[in-house]
């Protein structure tokens, strides 16, 4: 039994501050209560104002044990309805109100006060602020929102961080013909929280797939462990908020702070879950998840099969732009398709059929079973005197290559048919686009499980800081990311020397832990060839406050990237790639991991980058072994994950060179200086 099982499993609900007033919060929980009356829960409503009802929690319980109170009262009231839940044995409580930790003042500690009961009893609290749950299955709607009763039962669960998305999803998914296991809205999330929902996702038999929706994380490391542990078994699809400035809405809707966007993305990314970007490709992405998965595949292929040309050249053009793989089919596909095509029809992929005729269910069939084919994206519109668009589909799909279709038309049939496809396993979409979307997330989905896995190096190292940029880059030396020759000089003399044993060209450096910015004031000099030259670029340093200097064979030419390891607040270690330096950062041309991570999954992080050319032979430049990229970003990551001390590792510039990586300058941070460090 899960933890959850008292919530989202009762056999009896009470209803604390029930009302049969219209428009108040407890009439419409009670109303909204009423199918699970009727299909056999026990249902107490409780008010002591009204000799109609139960004058208190407790006189509810002598009648039978009470699983979940739904508490509503007003906020200052509910954390002693909570205690008093706990004293008559009451499993779990919903709290609907608001005026807590987003609306501040008082708030703030009423807030603490349901923690501490929480705390101190082990009832589980969904809430505050809140419009509860709904689990169609069990004819369970938990919730005061007018119509939510009416969401059919279905394979996909959504957990969202508001109480408002969570019934818009609900809806929106209804509204395509998807119905739901459980959605539930966690509010301020004092106890029940978005990784709690999870784990008792995980033994759901009815639940195939998980739309996930985040404003804000307190512990990443333990939503990132739920939705690996997940993913191998349900899809998940996870639209965050916040890839503009919201924060301060985003405060006030639940008392969190915003978690920044770009790392939560990419934390649940490497944990397995799907991306999208707003709620419409939220329905596609994971309706299509919730009736179909691919085979983990590491880069599978997608066929395309249309029934017109115009829609299918839109959705090829948004595979493409998605970075679909589109392989051109084998021969003896092509051939199979020639006994069924007309001549002029394109056949290679995508296949087009012309409009969708008897031969539609055959060409699915054929294309199914290409070894290049992996998942089919097709689109047809319906014409019923042409076609019996779901049988001909049903008979010719293939239970290993999943099928999204998009069906376009309207009226009841259309909406028939695209139920009946459902039905026997076949994602459908309304568009082009949606086709795409979804496509996309079972291609996803499948590279995703594919590269789940592997357990990272470890790296035995000991740092002792502060570090300089010489001690630095012995640092990187020690981990075999290359670094160019170099002498740490303690004065004039041993520069003169460090020029003399190097060779020109050279760049001399002030050296000097305390300062992380050298160029800013004038503490670099580049290109240093002779005697006079070295002079004049000591005497610059000496006026900028140095008294040792760096003398460093000058690197040759190549792209520079950004590569880095950090600490986040919300998620622990996590690694950065970036091109261009710090103009890499201010355009968000960075791809992000948690750390540690296998060399193999930092490998896939310059795929990711915009300006990923530039790495590619870009005008007979150097070209990237990602591999060897990944090497470099996984031994960082493993550094700042072994050395709690630490909290940042920056390599910038890394410069790809035709002879590969190479360090050019060095940052270490030990948590004590990073605290200190003013803010740029």
């Amino acid at each position: 039994m899960s933890a959850l099982t008292p919530l989202f499993a009762p056999r009896s609900v009470a209803v604390v501050g029930a009302s049969r007033t219209p428009g108040k919060l407890g009439a419409a929980l009670a109303r909204s209560l009423d199918g699970f009356a009727a299909a056999g829960g026990r249902l107490a409503l409780v008010n002591g104002r009204d000799g109609t009802m139960y004058p208190s929690l407790a006189a509810a319980a002598a009648d039978g044990p009470v699983d979940l109170a739904m508490i509503c009262v007003p906020a200052p009231a509910c954390p002693g309805v909570l205690a008093e839940a706990v004293a008559v044995g009451v499993g779990a409580a919903v709290i609907c109100a608001g005026g807590f930790a987003e609306a501040g003042g008082p708030g703030v500690g009423y807030q603490d006060e349901l923690a501490a009961v929480v705390r101190d009893s082990g009832i589980r609290l969904l809430g505050p602020n809140t419009s509860g749950f709904l689990v169609p299955p069990r004819a369970l709607t938990a919730s005061f929102v007018p119509g939510a009763a009416s969401v059919q039962a279905g394979r996909v669960a959504v957990v969202a961080a508001s109480g408002g998305v969570n019934h818009a999803l609900a809806f929106l998914l209804a509204e395509a013909g998807h119905g739901i296991s459980l959605a539930v809205g966690l509010g301020n999330g004092v106890d029940v929280t978005a990784p709690d929902v999870l784990a008792h996702l995980a033994t759901d038999a009815s639940t195939g797939a998980v739309a996930l929706h985040v404003e804000s994380v307190a512990d990443g490391p333990a939503l990132v462990e739920a939705v690996a542990t997940l993913v191998p078994h349900k899809a998940v699809v996870a639209l965050v908020v916040g890839r503009n400035d919201v924060a301060e809405f985003a405060a006030s809707h639940t008392g969190a702070l915003a978690t920044s966007w770009r790392i939560t993305r990419a934390a649940l990314a490497q944990a397995g879950a799907v991306l999208v970007d707003d709620e419409r490709e939220l329905v596609d992405a994971v309706g299509a998840l919730s009736v179909t998965r691919a085979a983990p595949a590491v880069d599978p292929g997608v066929g395309v099969v249309t029934a017109q040309a115009g829609p299918g050249l839109l959705l090829l053009d948004e595979l493409r732009g998605r970075c679909a793989r589109v392989p051109a089919l084998t021969e003896a596909t092509q051939a199979t398709l020639a006994t069924l095509l007309p001549p002029l029809t394109f056949q290679r992929n995508p296949v087009d059929t012309g409009r969708p005729g008897p031969e539609f269910g055959a060409v699915l069939s054929a294309v199914s079973e290409d070894p290049r084919v992996d998942v089919i994206a097709g689109f047809a519109l319906y014409e019923p005197d042409a076609v019996d668009l779901a049988a001909v589909v049903e008979e010719g799909r293939r239970t290993n290559v999943p099928v999204v279709l998009g069906v376009g038309g309207t009226g009841t049939d259309v909406l028939r048919c695209r139920a009946d496809l459902i039905s026997v396993g076949v994602a459908v979409a309304t568009s082009p686009h949606g086709v795409a979307v979804a496509s996309g997330a079972v291609l996803a989905d499948a590279r995703h499980r594919a590269r789940i896995g592997g357990t990272p190096d470890p790296v035995e190292v000991s740092v002792a800081g502060p570090l300089d940029e010489s001690q630095a880059k012995d640092l990187l030396d020690t981990l075999g990311i290359a670094t160019m020759p170099r002498r740490a000089c303690a004065d004039r003399a041993e520069a003169r020397a460090a020029l003399a044993e190097l060779g020109g060209p050279v760049a001399v450096k002030l050296l000097d832990a305390t300062v992380l910015h050298k160029t800013e004031i004038g503490g670099v000099a580049l290109g240093i060839r002779d005697s006079a030259e070295l002079e004049s670029a000591l005497d610059a340093l000496e006026t900028a406050g140095a008294c040792r200097f760096l003398v460093e064979r000058m690197a040759p030419g190549g792209v520079d990237l950004v590569v880095g390891a950090r600490r986040d607040a919300v998620f622990g270690p996590i690694v950065l790639v970036g091109l261009g330096g710090t103009t890499a950062e201010a355009v968000a041309d960075v791809s992000v991991r948690l750390a540690p991570l296998t060399a193999g999954e930092a490998a896939l992080m310059p795929a990711e980058l915009a300006g990923r050319a530039l790495l590619e032979g870009w005008r007979n430049g150097p070209s990237l072994d990602p591999a060897a990229l990944g090497e470099v970003v996984a031994r960082l990551g493993g550094v700042l994950a072994a050395a709690p001390d630490l909290a940042e590792i920056e390599v910038n510039p890394l410069r790809l060179t035709d002879d590969g990586l190479v360090a050019l300058d060095a940052v270490v941070l030990h948590r004590k200086a990073a605290d200190a460090r003013p803010r740029q």
